[in-house]
């Protein structure tokens, strides 16, 4: 067993919380005593809440925590991609515990970011949906930037010639804000329900009406 393996052993060994004692911990790992004595001197260092003393045992006296963070919006698709990453790609603890964190992070973001849809489900929507939309973050954050105007074809096959105008993170959902120069209207278009995407020739300017600025939240979102 590598080292890394063994040390995330015994954290699953610990977080019980009750005592065990060293030498029990190395007969099931099968390595030595001291073996067991230096990792839990390794896992203390990392800030692991471990308490004990050699001779007696050790536990963990808390679950782990970690500090108040404040992420950025590309942060917060980075973690959000891992997590919909591991949720679709694992079974068994992996995937409960990236379902657990995920919920944990949706219930401290903003319930109300200028008129937020109630509708779109947070705490069950499917990872594998969410995930679908990740794929196209990238040029549509560009476009915001460069004022670059797109064809988004729609997962129900729908065409949409826009100008992408802010990109917003619901709680596991991705909108964009756009001005739709097909329905010549704001919209807002969830990115999982982009099938396609195609960069078109020429860039937009501000036009009174269809800008950011002008734009009065909907209560929807295609």
């Amino acid at each position: 067993m590598k080292r890394s393996d063994r040390l995330y052993a015994l954290i699953q060994i610990l977080k019980d919380g009750d005592l065990h004692r060293a030498e029990d911990m190395a007969q099931k790992l099968e390595v030595s005593v001291r073996t067991i004595y230096r990792d839990m001197d390794t896992l203390a260092a990392s800030g692991v809440p471990v308490e004990g003393e050699r001779g007696v045992g050790y536990s963990a006296r808390a679950a782990i925590t970690l500090p108040p963070l404040n992420l950025t919006e590309t942060e917060l698709e980075a973690l959000h991609l891992g997590l919909a990453a591991v949720g679709n790609g694992v079974d068994g603890e992996l995937k409960e515990a990236a379902e657990s964190l995920s919920s944990k992070i949706d219930a401290v973001l903003p319930e109300d970011r200028h008129g937020a849809p109630k509708s779109f489900g947070f705490a069950v929507y499917p990872f594998a949906d969410a995930a679908h939309g990740f794929r196209h973050l990238g040029p549509l954050r560009s476009a915001v930037r460069n004022r670059q105007k797109l064809r988004l074809k729609m997962q129900d096959k729908s065409l949409f010639d826009v100008r992408p105008l802010k990109l917003d993170y619901w709680g596991r959902v991705w909108t964009c804000l756009v001005w739709n120069e097909t329905t010549s209207g704001f919209d807002t278009l969830r990115t999982d329900l982009i099938e396609d995407l195609t960069i078109l020739p020429g860039l937009f300017v501000d036009e009174p009406g269809k800008r950011l600025e002008d734009y009065t939240p909907n209560l929807s979102a295609k």
